[in-house]
């Protein structure tokens, strides 16, 4: 964004009306992305983007925002957070982007944010698909909720069920260490027993024994805190031993990689938080309208990340259609109806949404909200 920098909810906020960029590459609002769509996370990559393309697609077709069109600029970042960082700042000085959406996880959220060409604009970037825990809030301001709400979410949903005994499969990196500290804390709180800790990392002989060892003491449910490639393996590794204990873990993890890695039969009895509600499902107008939108101008089946995708261009959008007038003031964000879902960012947060589900694998493939 290109105004005088303020505090979180002020700069991103301001109408594009008033971006000195404005007239760059004729008369569209630019909105920049470097994201995976071929690398480790490349079927979120592309989600997310067909999700946000659909939207900005459909707004494009009535005009765009006070008859201005959307330039939506996406650059492949492989999965690597160096070539997020260079991307983001070729985005900034060469396509001039009036905004920038963010990349999938914190490695490559905190490689934008360190970037010269970033820190030497006064962007914001908007909506990562990473956790919000290990970023400074002071130059990113998140979508979805916090990692803690959706590991809460798991432990509160399974306590009520009766679960007390609950395992944690740990890969070990200072972010995950801190949500093993704020889980292993919720749990006392609940007295709930920490049945035991499987370090995962890597495969083999080692993760075979954590594994067992995790198998055999006797969790009634395992919650992974790792990213996409440690659970798979463990929970691969966890099935030889105990096809029957539920597993779960949060919507960072790619399921479809997931799936691939550990198997279709592993990956039974496994449930994962999700920031969005059923993107099959059309209860609500803003799961109708991406319904209809994806049919639209999509050719793809929908999923959890393209119904976040769509809903965060949705917000975007309507960030850019505030009244330069109201100088982006916080209280015309505290509560921004998506169509059956609120958005909005009080004073001090940096997590837009706090809305958090759950879905269940079901037999033979296929995720059951």
């Amino acid at each position: 964004m290109r105004f005088p920098f303020l505090p979180l909810l002020f700069a991103l906020f301001t109408s594009a009306a008033a971006l000195p960029h404005a007239t760059a590459a004729g008369n569209a609002l630019i909105v920049g992305q470097a994201i995976d769509l071929s690398g480790p996370n490349g079927s979120i990559g592309r989600d997310y983007v067909a999700g946000i393309t659909t939207y900005f697609d459909s707004v494009n077709t009535k005009g765009g925002i006070n008859g201005r069109k959307i330039q939506y600029v996406v650059s492949d970042d492989h999965g690597l957070p160096a070539d997020s960082a260079r991307m983001v700042g070729a985005l900034i000085k060469e396509q001039h982007a009036d905004y920038l959406l963010g990349a999938i996880g914190a490695d490559a959220t905190a490689a934008i944010l360190a970037a010269p060409a970033f820190a030497e604009s006064r962007h914001m970037l908007f909506a990562p698909l990473a956790d919000s825990s290990g970023a400074p809030a002071a130059r990113v301001l998140y979508w979805r909720p916090s990692i803690e709400s959706e590991f809460l979410y798991l432990l509160v949903y399974f306590e009520k069920l009766g679960i007390k005994q609950v395992g944690i499969a740990l890969q070990d990196t200072p972010q995950n260490n801190k949500s093993f500290r704020f889980l292993s804390a919720e749990m006392r709180k609940r007295h709930i027993t920490l049945a035991g800790v499987a370090q995962i990392a890597g495969s083999g002989a080692a993760l075979q024994s954590q594994a067992q060892r995790l198998s055999a003491a006797g969790a009634k449910l395992v919650i992974t805190i790792g990213d996409t490639y440690a659970s798979a393996q463990f929970l691969k590794a966890f099935r030889r031993f105990d096809t029957a204990t539920f597993v779960a873990g949060t919507s960072l993890i790619n399921l479809q990689t997931l799936s691939e890695i550990a198997g279709s039969r592993a990956t039974e009895f496994t449930v994962f938080s999700q920031v969005v509600p059923n993107p099959a499902s059309a209860v609500s107008p803003l799961q109708s309208e991406h319904l209809e939108m994806m049919k639209r101008f999509r050719d793809e089946p929908v999923s959890s990340v393209t119904l976040e995708g769509f809903a965060v261009a949705k917000t975007l959008v309507k960030m850019m259609r505030l009244d330069a007038g109201t100088k982006g003031k916080p209280a015309a964000l505290a509560a921004m109806e998506l169509g059956g879902m609120s958005v909005g960012a009080p004073d001090g947060a940096n997590n837009m949404s706090r809305y958090v589900d759950i879905a269940l694998f079901q037999r033979g493939g296929g995720l059951m909200f």
